[in-house]
Order: C-alpha cells, then sequence, then structure tokens
C-alpha cells in the first residue's frame, strides 16, 4: 500500500511561515493546465519540497486540517483535488460509534486467529469490513472536501485481504447477501469463492454510496465534481491476496476513472519464468500498467498511471529507487493510449527524506537524480502525441484476465502462489519483445473492445468468468478471423464452484465446456499434439493445449511450449511472428526503449541520430545508444521536429513562456527548492545576455555546433523570471 510516511496531516514550523509570508508572485498560467496531464499527492500542505508545479495537487485525508491544505496549494495556482483511503483511515470516530451511537469494532477485518487487521504499524487504524453506514461516514469528510472546493475527489484502495473475513460484521452481511449461514472461508474452495464475492460486493457497495452523494451534490450545487478510484492494478491485488471491485467500478454510477498505483513495491514482487523466481520489475510493470488501462478502454473513462521515485519500503539505497523507477516509468510509457501521470505521492518524501532510512548511511536525494526527477516530470505532460510507432516483436496479441484472479487465493487450494497462471501466459510473448496486454474479461461486453487483437490466450486455471455474457461476444470475435490460445487441463479445483456454468440449464463441469460448446467444438478425450490441437471455427481458429500455465512457468523450457502453439496461431491469424530481444516505441518526438534479458538471442538493437537522453541529469546530446539487457530509456529525439526557431526542449523545474520574438525570450521558472534547475533550448545564435530575476546569469553553454543552449540556476520554489537576448 501506498503509505504515508510524511510526518502526518501536521503543519510543520516551515509551512506555518510560509503562510505568515507575503506570497511570492504568482506562476501564469498555463493553458493547458484544464487537461489534468500530471499530478501529486500529499498530505501536507504547500512547502518547497512539494512544489512539483504539476497540473494538479491532491490533497490528502478529509480531516478538520484540509481546508487549509487545500487553499495553501490553490494559492500557488494548483488545480485542487482531495484523495481519501476507503479501506482505512483516520477513522476512530465510525469505529468507536461517536458517528452514529453504534460501535463499528466488529467491522475490522479479522484473521481466523481473531487478530483484527491493522494498518501499518497503527494500533487503531484498521482495514474496514464495511457495513451499510460506513459509506454514509465516508460522505461526511467528503463533504469537506466539497466545501473547500475540490474539482475532484479520489477514494482509494478499496480492499480486503484475503485471508480475513471472520469478523461479526462479515458474518451479518454473508447472510444478508447469500441468505445463508456463514462458512469460514478456508474450510473449501466454494466458501473462500463466496467470501471474495461478498468482499468484492461490500466495497463496491460503499463506493457507489459515495459517488451517488457525490452526484447528489452537483445537482444541487450545479458543479461537476469528478470521482476516481486510485487502485493497485488487479495482477499485484491478486499477487497480494487482496480482494478490489477493480473492474466492476466503471460501471458505477458517477466513477469517472481510476490512478493506477503501480510503482516499484508492486512491481518487485517476484514471478517465475523459465523455472526461475526472481524480480522482474520492468515486466511486472509494464503488465500491470497494461492491466489498468484494459480496466478504461473502450469505456471513455480516464486512468492516470502513477509513478513514484522511491517506495514505501525506506530502507532501500537511493541507487535502487532510481533503477526501479527508471524502469516503472519506462514501462508506463509504453501504453500509448494514457497519457496522464501522477508523477509522484508524497513528494516530500522524495525530495525530503534521507535513505535507507535508519541506516549510518543515510543520505538525501542525490542533486543529479533531483535534477533528473524534474525533467521528467515535465516531459510527461507533452505524451499525448498523434504520432505511434512500434519497432519490436508481434503486436495484437492480448491474455485475458478476470477480477476473480483475485478469488483463488486463499485456502484451502488456493491458485498458484507466484500468479503463474498470469506470468506463465504473457512472459513468453513479453521476453520475445511483443507488447502483450492483459486483457479485461468483464470488459468483452463493451463494442469494439476486442478490435485491436488478433491473438489471445485464455486460461481458466486460477480464474474463472464472472457471467455467461462474456463468452458470446468472445465467439463472435473467433469467428470473425481471431485465433484464441486456450492453456488448460481442467484440473483447477475452482471449477467446482456453486457458479453459473453448473446451475440452472447448464450442466458444464468447467467454464471452457461451456465457451468451447458456444464456439461447436466437441474435442475427443486425448489430445496427441504436443503444440496443441487446432479446431477451425469461421474465419478464425481456436488452438487447445492442455497445460497448466503455472506449469510451464514452472519449466525451464516451458515458455518454449507455449510459443510453440502460439506461433502457428498467429500466423492463422494473419499476423506476422516477430521476435526482438528489445521494445522500441515512438510517442511523436519521445522514444521510449527497453533492452530485454532473458529474451531471444541476437545482437542488441542500436540506435543512431541525435537524441538527449532524459535520464541524463546533464541532458547532453548522444549520437548513438545500445539498447543492451536491461537497459531503460527516454529519449528526445532532436531530428522531430526539425525547427531553427528557438525553443524550449527539457528543463528540470516548471518553465512556461510570458513573451518572445525573434531575438528574445521571456519565461517563468519555478521548482523543487534548493534542486539543482536546467534548462535545455534550442538556438541558432549565441545568446548575448541572460537574466534571471534582472541579474546577469553566466553560468550557461552554448554548443554552435549542435544549435543547443544549457542553462544552469538552483532551483527555488517560487516563481523567477528568466529573460534571454540574442
Amino acid at each position: 500500500m501506498l503509505r504515508f510516511l510524511c510526518g502526518g496531516l501536521l503543519f510543520t514550523s516551515l509551512t506555518l511561515a510560509l503562510l505568515a509570508a507575503d506570497p511570492p508572485p504568482p506562476f501564469p498560467a498555463d493553458p493547458h493546465q484544464a487537461l489534468e496531464r500530471t499530478c501529486f499527492q500529499t498530505g501536507q500542505s504547500f512547502s518547497p519540497n512539494g512544489d512539483l508545479r504539476s497540473d494538479v495537487a491532491i490533497c490528502y485525508g478529509i480531516d478538520r486540517g484540509l481546508p487549509a491544505r487545500i487553499q495553501s496549494w490553490r494559492d500557488r495556482g494548483y488545480r485542487i483535488h482531495v484523495m481519501t483511503g476507503v479501506a482505512w483511515g483516520q477513522y476512530q470516530e465510525y469505529v468507536s460509534g461517536r458517528f452514529d451511537g453504534t460501535s463499528h469494532a466488529d467491522e475490522a477485518q479479522m484473521n481466523r486467529s481473531g487478530r483484527p487487521h491493522a494498518h501499518g504499524d497503527s494500533t487503531d487504524i484498521f482495514y474496514m469490513c464495511p457495513g451499510t453506514n460506513y459509506g454514509k461516514f465516508l460522505c461526511v469528510g467528503v463533504q469537506r472536501a466539497l466545501d473547500a472546493g475540490a474539482e475532484a475527489i479520489h477514494l482509494e484502495e478499496p480492499e480486503f485481504w484475503v485471508e480475513d473475513g471472520y469478523e461479526e460484521g462479515f458474518k451479518r452481511e454473508w447472510q444478508n447477501y447469500f441468505h445463508e449461514p456463514w462458512q469460514a472461508p478456508h474450510t473449501s474452495p466454494d466458501a473462500q469463492w463466496r467470501a471474495s464475492q461478498l468482499k468484492y460486493f461490500l466495497y463496491r457497495r460503499a463506493l457507489q454510496q459515495v459517488f451517488d452523494y457525490v452526484q447528489d451534490y452537483n445537482q444541487r450545487s450545479g458543479r461537476q465534481v469528478r470521482c476516481y478510484v486510485p487502485t493497485h492494478s488487479l495482477l499485484n491485488y491478486a499477487h497480494w491476496r487482496i480482494v478490489s471491485p477493480e473492474s466492476s467500478l466503471a460501471r458505477l454510477r458517477g466513477c469517472d476513472g481510476y490512478i493506477a498505483q503501480v510503482w516499484t513495491g508492486t512491481s518487485r514482487t517476484p514471478n517465475v519464468y523459465q523455472g526461475q523466481l526472481r524480480e522482474r520489475t520492468f515486466e511486472t510493470a509494464f503488465l500491470e500498467y497494461g492491466a489498468m488501462q484494459n480496466l478504461v478502454r473502450a469505456t471513455g473513462r480516464r486512468v492516470w498511471y502513477l509513478n513514484d521515485p522511491i517506495e514505501d519500503n525506506p530502507r532501500h539505497t537511493w541507487e535502487d529507487y532510481r533503477a526501479n523507477w527508471e524502469s516503472t516509468l519506462v514501462a508506463s510509457l509504453f501504453q500509448p493510449a494514457v497519457s496522464q501521470f501522477e508523477v509522484a505521492p508524497w513528494p516530500e518524501r522524495v525530495f525530503g527524506g534521507r535513505y535507507p532510512a535508519r541506516s549510518a548511511d543515510a543520505r538525501p536525494i542525490p542533486p543529479p537524480y533531483a535534477t533528473e526527477l524534474q525533467v521528467v516530470m515535465r516531459a510527461l505532460n507533452e505524451l499525448q502525441q498523434p504520432r505511434v510507432e512500434w519497432d519490436c516483436g508481434t503486436t495484437g496479441i492480448g491474455v485475458l484476465v478476470s477480477d476473480s484472479l483475485m478469488f483463488q487465493r486463499g485456502e484451502p487450494r488456493g491458485s498458484d502462489s507466484h500468479l503463474g497462471h498470469v506470468y506463465g501466459l504473457a512472459l513468453p510473448f513479453l521476453k520475445r519483445g511483443m507488447p502483450v496486454n492483459p486483457v479485461q474479461l468483464e470488459n468483452l461486453t463493451i463494442p469494439h473492445y476486442l478490435d485491436d487483437f488478433r491473438l489471445l490466450a485464455l486460461s481458466y486455471h486460477g480464474q474463472k468468468p464472472l457471467t455467461p455474457e462474456v463468452h458470446p461476444p468472445l465467439v463472435d470475435w473467433v469467428r470473425r478471423g481471431g485465433v484464441l490460445l486456450v492453456c488448460d487441463d481442467d484440473t483447477d479445483p475452482f471449477n467446482q464452484v456453486r457458479e453459473w456454468w453448473n446451475t440452472g440449464d447448464r450442466h458444464f463441469t468447467t467454464p471452457r465446456e461451456d465457451l468451447f460448446a458456444q464456439l461447436g467444438i466437441h474435442p475427443g478425450a486425448t489430445n496427441s499434439a504436443a503444440t496443441g490441437e487446432t479446431f477451425p471455427v469461421g474465419r478464425g481458429a481456436v488452438v487447445w493445449l492442455r497445460e497448466n500455465p503455472a506449469q510451464l512457468a514452472g519449466r525451464p523450457r516451458g515458455d518454449a511450449l507455449l510459443i510453440g502453439a502460439a506461433r502457428p496461431a498467429a500466423e492463422r491469424a494473419g499476423m506476422q511472428w516477430r521476435e526482438t530481444n528489445y521494445l522500441l516505441l515512438r510517442r511523436g518526438p519521445y522514444l521510449v526503449a527497453a533492452g530485454l534479458d532473458e529474451s531471444v538471442p541476437g545482437a542488441p538493437r542500436e540506435l543512431t541520430g541525435r537524441f538527449i537522453n532524459l535520464f541524463d541529469p546533464t541532458l547532453r546530446v548522444q549520437n548513438r545508444l545500445t539498447l543492451s539487457p536491461g537497459s531503460r530509456h527516454f529519449l528526445l529525439d532532436l531530428a522531430t521536429p526539425a525547427t531553427n526557431s528557438p525553443a524550449l526542449l527539457a528543463c528540470a523545474g516548471q518553465v512556461l513562456p510570458v513573451a518572445g520574438d525573434a531575438h528574445s525570450l521571456s519565461f517563468a521558472w519555478e521548482g523543487v527548492g534548493h534542486t539543482p534547475g536546467l534548462l535545455l533550448l534550442r538556438a541558432a545564435t549565441r545568446p548575448q545576455t541572460i537574466t534571471l530575476d534582472g541579474q546577469p546569469l553566466s553560468e550557461f553553454e552554448y554548443s554552435e555546433a549542435e544549435k543547443l543552449l544549457w542553462i544552469h540556476a538552483p532551483n527555488e520554489a517560487r516563481r523567477r523570471d528568466l529573460a534571454i537576448r540574442f
């Protein structure tokens, strides 16, 4: 979870001094700020360490100090959102009964040993089993945010732990929902499945209460306050054994989208590939971000991608944080349909913290990393580009995933502990340079949802279709020319839970049988083809590989068996099969690249041209880059666009043009206090003078050969005016 490690919600003495001082000159309004391209979340009032100059400041917490925190950021020109936890928070008033006169202590999530599930190291903050009054309680705090003028409400992390469900509040909800006595979730797959169904429902209900409240407020006030859900990816929640409503939220009234909470802490969770268990931060993040994008694709809703320059664990080194941040950042940029980003949670802990914590070697952020972060944060404002071009392995491949991945994680016969039933299908493609996407099974009923895919991999190991409605559109997609690769040996014990495929008029042993019946496939009892049995269906086909994908992931050459079935399937779909040991994507003038390890043999790809590596805090020109295994690159291609007009190319901090002509440029400049600032401009001639707040600035460098100008000055958390005369 994203822990708040920034000193709580208390005003610091520095903040009080800033509030008491005369406000600085306002930063000029960015004409694109209303697009809300970038944001960050903070539990503090304005501070120099938090002045990222993103479009939006998300103020955390709905306590009584919220209005003052909001005003401190609004005074500095930020758009204002408010975020609060859904599953946990400073909600003692509700738990104790001071809110409605009824104690809700028995709604604290509890495991089978009878221990309430505390959040972090706290003794009085618990993960909640949300009763019917819980949503009403949240609405009281949300009203405080509405009164303070918040433009959007973020209700983060609706989470119910798989190990919990033994509290009295949950038992009451079980009786009301299923109309039968509660069963201990660990006693059978059916009880575990039903417990997860209920957990899924309870947080969806609580969120709908708040969404409805905000919609009623909008009707009364004439405002258009939006509601978002910051949430981990489906893959991470399943891996960490948590149940959350995930895809179903996009169908709730008043839900405008998500923040994809993907960061080093989630993505470094080890998984298995070719029989080896280890961290694969880049690949895991790639699939996590892809899963989040597919929650909203074709729905008209928005998703921001979270990037965290450190992570919740404070005991790592800056070198570790930086390498993993670059990996997750690059992974997020490989989803060109998304161009909104949360650039940091808790920026004060990034630019004000010392790591590794509680270590003699603890130190503040290295200046080069502070510069690099601000360069990238500004560049993320420019990622909505019309030109998108892939150069890598075969595209158009998806792996079907369902929210029910979270339902099969508990005792007595939970799914593979390393989520091999997902990674065993996805990593063989991704490691061959194919930008495979998790495809949300519940969204197949959305028209045109599968239009971008020609090959889909599916297993009902570790997951099941939640409704029968998802099979007809999948069947139609196959009949129209898609190829479905089914990797399943029908041995999952959760096939026997009480569900739609084995009740009423349906009498199937597994949901796969229902799908095959609708496809008109009636396979024999044996399969002699080692690479799968192919069944033509309309203009498409189904290839059935009778294997458990988790077992394939656990074998040194298990990926080869899957690819052996996938390659002819792709060719049958009319796809050109291509394997690469890298991923490369152009987004307008930006290039996103990653060299892959555990990949196909061959010399690394080399890029030649004139590039600025945005991970290089000096922003020097590079003419050749090698996509070696494990390398990550975020590049500005100086050849695109080609122009001799003076132009700002990159900067550490936020710089907005104020005025300019052929002979001069003026900018407003602001950034995180006490960090190195850097501007890179294209300029046809050497500047005659450069001034900052009217004072001559001598620390600059001009390259006649490159026609580039570098300007250095320490960042300050206030507006300063930069003037350049040529």
